[in-house]
């Protein structure tokens, strides 16, 4: 079952893609069936640039699980960097 609940985060960095790296503006972050991942349901993360036309866009499909344990893993060096870093 599909929740169709999407989140919107307004973001600043670059991607790579086909053509080479793009600055990046906001990234969809939505749980649904996935296009290429070996599982039933994933966290779909598309960063992307919509300014830029629809190639500018880096979508990744993560098992909820591996997603969780990404999203924690990430605060936890965001929280161990020394101070003024970020």
């Amino acid at each position: 079952m599909c929740t169709y609940e999407t989140t919107h985060v307004a973001i600043s960095g670059a991607g790579k893609g086909a053509t080479g790296w793009f600055p990046l503006s906001d990234a969809m972050l939505y749980l649904d069936h996935p296009v290429s991942a070996p599982a039933t349901h994933t966290l779909n993360i598309d960063f992307r640039n919509p300014d830029r036309g629809p190639s500018a866009r880096v979508a990744v499909e993560l098992d909820p699980h591996d997603a969780r344990r990404l999203a924690l893993g990430i605060l936890a060096l965001l929280d161990a960097a020394p101070p003024g870093l970020v």
